[in-house]
């Protein structure tokens, strides 16, 4: 059942962050998609975190501060991805633009990178090493396996 929950939250999440790719879909459903898979993740990092309750009324707002700033890292992302695929789609990318575009991917990932530090020392505070350090590999394995998604769907600059 949990790998099942694994590769349903995975996809799911793929779709969400890559929406320049997908068919357009109403608000309404969009709304109610991402709050079932933001609720699915939730499910599948309690089922991993082995919390207690004192850990878990200091863990969980974290968790969902930690969420709302990556949504907007993923929104930055999804920017960068849009400004690539519209001049790629008309044919080539010039120098500059190519240029801009990657400082922009990976301003992107310093930003996460530096969200993630941030989130790690906070939650450091509040919970064992051995527990924050698998936080930090559910999250790092699922953001991985979104970027690959996504990856594969980018086309390389020629």
């Amino acid at each position: 059942m949990t790998i099942r929950l694994i590769v349903c939250v995975l996809s799911g999440i793929f779709l969400l962050a890559a929406p320049a790719f997908a068919e357009p879909v109403s608000n309404t459903n969009m709304v109610i998609l991402k709050e079932k898979l933001k609720a699915d993740k939730k499910l599948l990092i309690a089922s991993k975190m082995d919390l207690t309750d004192a850990e878990a009324n200091q863990f969980w707002p974290m968790y969902d501060d930690y969420q709302k700033d990556l949504e907007g890292i993923n929104k930055q992302l999804v920017q960068t991805i849009k400004e690539y695929a519209d001049p790629f789609d008309k044919g080539t990318i010039s120098n500059d633009t190519a240029k801009k575009l990657l400082n922009e991917a990976l301003t992107v990932e310093e930003q996460e990178v530096k969200l993630k530090r941030a989130n790690t020392e906070k939650l450091g505070k509040v919970l064992p090493g051995t527990k924050v350090a698998r936080y930090i590999r559910l999250e790092t394995k699922i953001r991985s396996l979104i970027k690959f998604e996504m990856a594969q769907q980018i086309p390389l600059v020629y």
